[in-house]
């Protein structure tokens, strides 16, 4: 099998708030060469990055607002969100878990940070995802996945750590979540010297987000703390090997290879749909939500 080698290191672009509740370094569309269609179906990459949040009475996030078109998927790091949506989705995901809301054909929901965490504050850490819906599915009926960090699937690597499967496969071993689009998608806890080895079809749009330590992807480029690693469309292994304990971030999905017409909160196929989005929404034809 032939190298997948490195096309870009992308450091963290300088952060931004959504809402008053993630403070995020945008990496998916906002990095130049790594636009949605280029990182299909992967349409969006926001990195809250460790940062303290003082102690609150009333928890920090984003109101209610809407989605059509694709899913949303939380992975938490360090603190607790809580979510709520219109078609009765919700819950709490602490430290380890992922929430993973299927958007389609549309939903309200709010995100926020869980109240009694909120109350005490501290270390905050999350990565969210937009994955894209095939056309076929971005009309279906809303879906919403708790998948806590206990159910997981745990590769483990001995000496050199474990791998944790959220969607997709590693070593022919399937992870818990349900996907529309083919997508996997892991994190690597690997040990100081630790190593792995991933294999990924060449045409899949693979990246690596170092979330804790540090790095050096096949045998050969250092990629620091908070830096992403885009691969190129060519070749189908790498490795990566700790050099201190480190958490990163794998995602590797096959492209949809159909249009993308974004806009706001909904991701389509054409500026018709989109049309149609805010129809249905001004209509409410999403549902109702409370603040």
């Amino acid at each position: 099998m032939a190298t997948k080698k490195i096309e870009k290191i992308v450091s963290p672009k300088p952060v931004h708030f959504v809402g008053d509740g993630f403070r995020v370094h945008n990496f998916i569309p906002g990095v130049q060469g790594m636009d949605m269609k280029r990182m299909d179906p992967f349409i969006m990459l926001d990195y809250n990055s460790k940062f303290h949040f003082n102690g609150t009475d009333r928890p920090r996030g984003v109101g209610v607002h809407p989605h059509r078109g694709f899913e949303t998927v939380t992975i938490a790091y360090k603190g607790k969100v809580q979510h709520h949506d219109s078609a009765g989705g919700g819950g709490i995901i602490g430290e380890g878990d992922v929430q993973w809301m299927t958007a389609a054909k549309g939903v309200l929901h709010k995100e926020y940070h869980e109240k009694e965490w909120a109350k005490e504050g501290g270390i905050f850490q999350m990565v969210q995802l937009w994955v894209n819906l095939p056309s076929v599915y971005k009309m279906s009926c809303p879906k919403y996945q708790t998948i806590k960090n206990s159910d997981m699937t745990k590769v483990d690597l001995g000496e050199n750590g474990h791998i944790e499967v959220i969607a997709g496969e590693y070593q022919n071993q399937k992870g818990p979540a349900f996907t529309f689009s083919t997508v996997h998608m892991m994190n690597a806890k690997l040990k100081n010297g630790g190593k792995a080895a991933f294999t990924f079809p060449e045409n899949f749009n693979t990246a690596a987000l170092v979330i804790e330590g540090s790095i050096i992807v096949n045998d050969e480029e250092k990629i620091p703390l908070n830096h992403l690693v885009l691969f190129q469309n060519e070749g189908e292994d790498f490795t990566i090997e700790a050099t201190e304990d480190s958490i990163v971030l794998i995602i590797s999905g096959m492209p949809l290879n159909e249009p993308i017409f974004p806009h706001g909160p909904f991701v389509m196929n054409s500026r018709e749909e989109i049309m149609q989005a805010f129809e249905d929404f001004n209509l409410g034809r999403f549902g109702y939500l409370a603040d």
